[in-house]
C-alpha cells in the first residue's frame, strides 16, 4: 500500500531514471511529491472568445482546428508547423517552432482548448504561438504549473501528482488534532492536497492553500517553541539590585527613552531564575553599545563576570575602548582575539578564571575550549547575524545557564523575527540619540566622479573625513571598481595633498587594526575600503561616503555601510554610483533614498529578496518553508504561534498519540538544518 513514507522510486510510472531527476528537485518519497506545490496556475476555465482575444494578452480559447496541420522546413534544419483555428467568433493562425510532436496531436475539425499569449506577426496581425492545448472534451480547470528541471516538464510532473493521489486516497493521515481542524473550519489534509494541485474551483484552492499555510506555520512554530522549551527548564541565579540608574548617571548624554527601556526589560530577566534569551535590534546609530554596557555594568555590580563577543577584531577592538571608557578603573576589562599576543592570552585565561577579570571583550577566540570563567553569568553577541546559532551558546556554555543577550544592527521585520529568533524575547531600540541628522543619499552614475572628487576635497579641507567603498580588493576580468589599484589612482591623481588610507579583508588583523586607529584619529582623511567597513567601526568625524558600483551591494548591506557616516551632529551624504539600469538596482536605490528607517528598509528587502534569502537560512536554524510566506501570511504565523504555545504547555514533546504525527513533521521540516 503506497504510504506517504514510500521511496518515490516505487511510485508508478517513475522508476530509477525518474527518481534521480526528481531527487534533484528534493523529491524522495510520495509524501514529498505531494508537498511539492505548484508555483502558479493557468487558468483554464475562463474562455476568451478569439474576436475578444487581444495582442500581449494570455488568454484560454476553446476552437476548432479548420485547416490542415502542415510543416515547413527553415533555417538550420528546423520544423515551423502551422493551422488556423475558429470559434463562432473569428478565426486565428496558430504557429508552433520545432515542435516535431504537433501533426499527429491536432487534428482537422476537432475541438480543443488553447492556452497562451497573442502576439503579432511581422505584418501586425495576431497569432497565437506555441499554445498548450488539449481537446475540449477533457473538463476545464485551473490547471497546476510546477517548478521543472531538466526534462522533467511542469507536464510531466503534474500527471506524476496525479497518480499520487489516486493510490494514495483513502490512506492520507490527518496530521492535525481534529479539534483545531474543527476550530478553525481546515480542509482535511487529503482534501487540501487534491485542491492545491487540482483545484475544484477558486474557493476550494483558497481554502486548501489556508489549510495547508496553517499547517506549515505551526509546525515551524512547534519546531522553534522545542528549542525554547528545552532552555525554559534551565534555572539561573538571579541579581538582587538594579544598578542601571546608577550607570546612566556616568555617562556624558542622556539615553533615550528607548534606550533605557530595553535595560529595563534586559534587568527584569536577570532578575528572574530563567536565564535572559533576548535580542536587542536597532537600526545603525540607535546605541546599543551603551544599552549593552548598562546590562554589563548592572551584572558585573552584582557579582557577574559578562563576556562580549564581536564578529571581527576591528569590532572587539572598538567596543573594548568604549567600555574602557564607561567603566575607567572600576571594573577589569580585558581583550581576547585572534591577535593577542601568546602571553596576553595567558594572563586573560588566568584572570578569566580566578575572577578577577570582571569583562572579556573579543572575537570568537572567547569560545575555545582552555577559556574558563569563574562566575560568568552574562554573555553578549554583537552583530548576532554574523555568528551561526553554535556560536551563539557555545560561550554561554561557559557559565552555569548563563543569561544571553544578542545584539543586531540588521533590522529585521517583526514577523521575520518571530520566526528567526523564535528561542528569543525581542526588545527593539526604535529611537535614535538627540542630535543625530538624517543621511542624505543620492544615486549618480559615473560621469559625476570629477563632482564628486571635489565634493571629498571641500569636506576634508573643513577637517572632516569620508569614505570610498569599493566591490573588489584587487582587479579582476569584471569592471568593477578594485580597492587597490583605486587607491594607488586616487592618491597618484586626485588627492595628491591628503593622506588616504586602504583597508580590506584580506589585510593581516594587525594591520586593520593600525589603518582603523589612523581613520579614527583624523590622522588619514579618506579611506579607500571594502565591506570590511559594514560593520560597527564608529568614526564621528566621518561625513561622506561614496559607494562604488552600488548595484553589487543589498539593500540592507547599503544601508549598513551608509551608517558608517551620520555618526556625529554634522550633516552627512551617501552618494551611491552606479550605471545599472536594472529594476532591481533601482528599486534598491529609491529606498534608500527615499528613507534613513532600517526597518522600513528591512521590510522593502524583504519584499525584494523573499525571506529565504534575507538571512542564510541554515545559519539560524530555519527551515525552508514550502506554501507559507512570512510577509503575507501574519494573521496566520499569530495564529499558528498561540495553538503552538497552548500544544506544547500541555504536550513539550509532543508524546500523546494526537500530537504524533505533528512531531514527525516537526522533525520533517527541520530535517536539513544544520
Amino acid at each position: 500500500m503506497v504510504e506517504f513514507d514510500t521511496r518515490i522510486k516505487f511510485l508508478k510510472g517513475v522508476g530509477e531514471t525518474r527518481a534521480k531527476l526528481l531527487e534533484k528537485l528534493g523529491i524522495f518519497s510520495i509524501g514529498a511529491l505531494l508537498r511539492y506545490y505548484p508555483k502558479r496556475y493557468e487558468d483554464w476555465n475562463t474562455l476568451t472568445k478569439i474576436a475578444d482575444a487581444e495582442i500581449n494578452e494570455t488568454v484560454c480559447l476553446k476552437a476548432t482546428v479548420i485547416d490542415r496541420v502542415s510543416e515547413v522546413k527553415i533555417n538550420g534544419g528546423k520544423i515551423l508547423t502551422k493551422t488556423t483555428i475558429s470559434d463562432y467568433s473569428g478565426y486565428l493562425p496558430i504557429v508552433f517552432f520545432n515542435n516535431k510532436y504537433v501533426k499527429n496531436s491536432l487534428s482537422e475539425n476537432e475541438e480543443y482548448l488553447f492556452f497562451g499569449k497573442i502576439t503579432k506577426d511581422k505584418y501586425g496581425n495576431r497569432t497565437l504561438n506555441a499554445p498548450r492545448f488539449e481537446k475540449a472534451g477533457e473538463k476545464q480547470r485551473l490547471r497546476p504549473i510546477y517548478k521543472a528541471s531538466g526534462t522533467l516538464t511542469s507536464k510531466s510532473i503534474e500527471k506524476l501528482v496525479e497518480t499520487a493521489l489516486k493510490e494514495i486516497k483513502g490512506n492520507v493521515k490527518e496530521v492535525l488534532p481534529q479539534n483545531l481542524i474543527s476550530k478553525y473550519k481546515l480542509l482535511s489534509l487529503e482534501e487540501a492536497l487534491k485542491n492545491i494541485h487540482f483545484p475544484e474551483n477558486e474557493e476550494m484552492l483558497r481554502q486548501a492553500k489556508r489549510r495547508l499555510i496553517f499547517e506549515e506555520l505551526l509546525v515551524l512554530q512547534l519546531g522553534l517553541l522545542s528549542k525554547r522549551s528545552s532552555a525554559d527548564v534551565k534555572r539561573t541565579k538571579p541579581i538582587k539590585e538594579d544598578k542601571s540608574e546608577e550607570f546612566y548617571k556616568k555617562l556624558p548624554f542622556e539615553p533615550t527613552n528607548a534606550q533605557k527601556r530595553v535595560v529595563s526589560e534586559a534587568v527584569s530577566d536577570l532578575m528572574s531564575e530563567k536565564p535572559m534569551n533576548r535580542l536587542v535590534q536597532g537600526d545603525v546609530g540607535s546605541g546599543k553599545t551603551a544599552v549593552a554596557a548598562a546590562i554589563i555594568y548592572t551584572a558585573v555590580k552584582n557579582g557577574f563576570q559578562a563576556a562580549f563577543m564581536a564578529p571581527t577584531e576591528v569590532l572587539a577592538n572598538q567596543h573594548y575602548k568604549t567600555l574602557k571608557n564607561f567603566f575607567g578603573d572600576e571594573f577589569s576589562v580585558l581583550l581576547l582575539t585572534g591577535s593577542t599576543t601568546a602571553k596576553n592570552k595567558r594572563i586573560v585565561k588566568e584572570q578569566l578564571e580566578s575572577g578577577e577579570c570582571n569583562i572579556v571583550v573579543g572575537t570568537h577566540a572567547m569560545i575555545q575550549n582552555d577559556v574558563n570563567f569563574k562566575d560568568l553569568g552574562l554573555v553578549i553577541t554583537d552583530e548576532q547575524h554574523r555568528f551561526g546559532v553554535e556560536q551563539r551558546t557555545a560561550l554561554s556554555k561557559k557559565g552555569e545557564n548563563a543569561n544571553v543577550l544578542v545584539m543586531s544592527a540588521t533590522p529585521i521585520p517583526r514577523t521575520l523575527a518571530m520566526v528567526i529568533y523564535g528561542d528569543l524575547d525581542v526588545s527593539v531600540l526604535d529611537e535614535l540619540p538627540k542630535g543625530r541628522q538624517p543621511i542624505k543619499t543620492f544615486r549618480v552614475n559615473s560621469p559625476y566622479h570629477p563632482r564628486l572628487y571635489e565634493f571629498l576635497r571641500k569636506n576634508m579641507d573643513n577637517g572632516q573625513q569620508g569614505y570610498i567603498v569599493c566591490p573588489l580588493v584587487e582587479e579582476s576580468e569584471s569592471d568593477l571598481v578594485p580597492a587597490t589599484e583605486y587607491y594607488d589612482w586616487l592618491k597618484a591623481n586626485q588627492f595628491k595633498n591628503y593622506t588616504l588610507g586602504l583597508l580590506h579583508g584580506q589585510m593581516k588583523p594587525k594591520e586593520k587594526d593600525e589603518i582603523m586607529a589612523r581613520f579614527y584619529s583624523g590622522e588619514i582623511q579618506l579611506l579607500i575600503s571594502t565591506v570590511v567597513i559594514e560593520v560597527g567601526v564608529d568614526v564621528p568625524n566621518a561625513t561622506v561616503m561614496i559607494i562604488e558600483n552600488a548595484e553589487r551591494f543589498g539593500l540592507s548591506q547599503l544601508h549598513q555601510l551608509r551608517g558608517r557616516i551620520g555618526r556625529g551632529d554634522k550633516e552627512s551624504t551617501c552618494v551611491l554610483l552606479s550605471d545599472a539600469q536594472n529594476e532591481d538596482a533601482l528599486n534598491r536605490f529609491q529606498v534608500l533614498c527615499d528613507t534613513n528607517d532600517g526597518f522600513v528598509i528591512a521590510q522593502k528587502d524583504l519584499e525584494l529578496r523573499g525571506p529565504g534569502d534575507f538571512f542564510g537560512s541554515r545559519q539560524h536554524g530555519l527551515p525552508d518553508m514550502h506554501i507559507a510566506n512570512l510577509m503575507t501570511d501574519t494573521r496566520i504565523l499569530y495564529e499558528a504561534q498561540e495553538r503552538a504555545k497552548e500544544i506544547c504547555e500541555k504536550d513539550p514533546a509532543l508524546e500523546s498519540e494526537e500530537n504524533a504525527l505533528l512531531k514527525k513533521e516537526v522533525e520533517r521540516l527541520f530535517s536539513n538544518i544544520g
